[in-house]
């Protein structure tokens, strides 16, 4: 809200009414300007390029203002906040990527995944490759029991009646094929097994 202290109780434009450069001026200093150190924040934690977010905060006051220019906004704060998510969706969109931060918190920019990058698919695909051909290696009945698990989602109870062992033999090929799989895929040498 308007410091009427400060531009005077007949200069004060009221929510959504435009208003004259001074007091524009002064909303700005007095009501956007303070929320600088939780903007920073919001974009430092929204944005995965540290290096832009001067160049961000700058393009936020611009919106800020021209929109002020035309009626003051009735809650400042959400305004600002509303207009540096929707730069962000602006953002992204245009460069169409879609940055880890974004997915870890899908709610705080509201926007649909495209289709992954060309080196983001070959990454995908490699890695696919590398984890059939370690499953490949471990022997058939505890590749058979991780399967089960991982894939179709089987209690270790199901996995028991499907194979015909017991519960206590699926644990164990469970535990051990999953410790085969991560040291090799992730071991002091990944990769040299297979």
């Amino acid at each position: 809200m308007v410091d009427t202290r400060e531009i005077g109780c007949e200069d004060a434009a009221r929510v959504g009414e435009p208003m004259s450069a001074s007091d524009l001026q002064n909303w700005f200093v007095h009501e956007v300007l303070p929320l600088e150190a939780g903007l920073t924040q919001f974009l430092r934690h929204n944005w995965r390029n540290q290096s832009d977010i001067a160049d961000l905060l700058q393009d936020i006051y611009m919106r800020v203002f021209e929109a002020a220019q035309r009626a003051r906004p009735d809650n400042t704060k959400s305004f600002v906040f509303a207009t540096a998510q929707n730069l962000l969706i602006d953002r992204v969109r245009r460069e169409k990527i879609v940055p880890f931060e974004a997915m870890l918190e899908p709610d705080a920019l509201a926007i649909a995944a495209d289709e992954p990058s060309p080196d983001r698919a070959v990454i995908a695909r490699d890695e696919l490759r590398r984890l059939q051909t370690a499953l490949d290696h471990l022997p058939a009945r505890c590749r058979e029991a991780i399967v089960m698990k991982q894939v179709g989602g089987m209690s270790r109870q199901e996995i028991a009646a499907r194979m015909g062992i017991s519960e206590k033999t699926v644990k164990w090929y469970l535990a051990d094929g999953l410790r085969t799989l991560a040291d090799t895929l992730y071991g002091e040498n990944p990769g040299s097994k297979i």
